[in-house]
């Protein structure tokens, strides 16, 4: 799992996210480029266009829903199997958005999480609470606010034990 979530779990409210931090979509790039991503519809629909250089699988229960050049399914075990058919399938990456990591967290054995130091009240869609028992945490590397990132982060890596 690849995700940004603030101290409440917060991921975003109405689709979108509650902060920009140029740093991490640089990281979610190099994480996920050359390897399937799963989402969910949702988390689509507020993308310019299907990520490149990256199978893009959507997870969406609208049975007739169709996005060019993208493998829409209507399961997470349906996603699964279409990931591990794609290319660099070795290692595939579900990124969102709150319902789809909830779904995806029992076949998840990594999350590289970075956590965004401030408390979004505001937020409609969350990441869901780790069990820190099932979870080790191999690194973290923090970042303080700057003049490009309005809050302080942390990238963490998590695996399961």
């Amino acid at each position: 799992m690849v995700a940004a979530a603030g101290e409440n779990n917060s991921l975003g409210k109405e689709g979108k996210l509650l902060w920009h931090l140029p740093h991490d979509i640089r990281r979610f790039k190099k994480l996920t480029t050359g390897h399937p991503v799963i989402m969910g519809r949702k988390t689509f629909e507020t993308l310019p266009s299907p990520l490149k250089n990256r199978t893009n699988i959507i997870l969406t229960r609208d049975k007739n829903y169709q996005a060019e050049d993208c493998i829409v399914v209507h399961n997470l075990e349906a996603a699964l199997e279409a990931a591990k058919s794609a290319e660099g399938n070795e290692e595939i990456c579900i990124v969102g958005g709150g319902e789809i990591y909830e779904l995806g967290m029992p076949y998840a054995d990594k999350i590289e999480l970075t956590l965004v130091h401030q408390k979004f009240e505001e937020a409609d869609a969350f990441f869901p609470e780790l069990d820190y028992s099932q979870w080790e945490l191999l690194t973290d590397r923090y970042h303080s606010k700057d003049k490009y990132h309005r809050y302080d982060f942390t990238y963490l890596t998590y695996l399961r034990k």
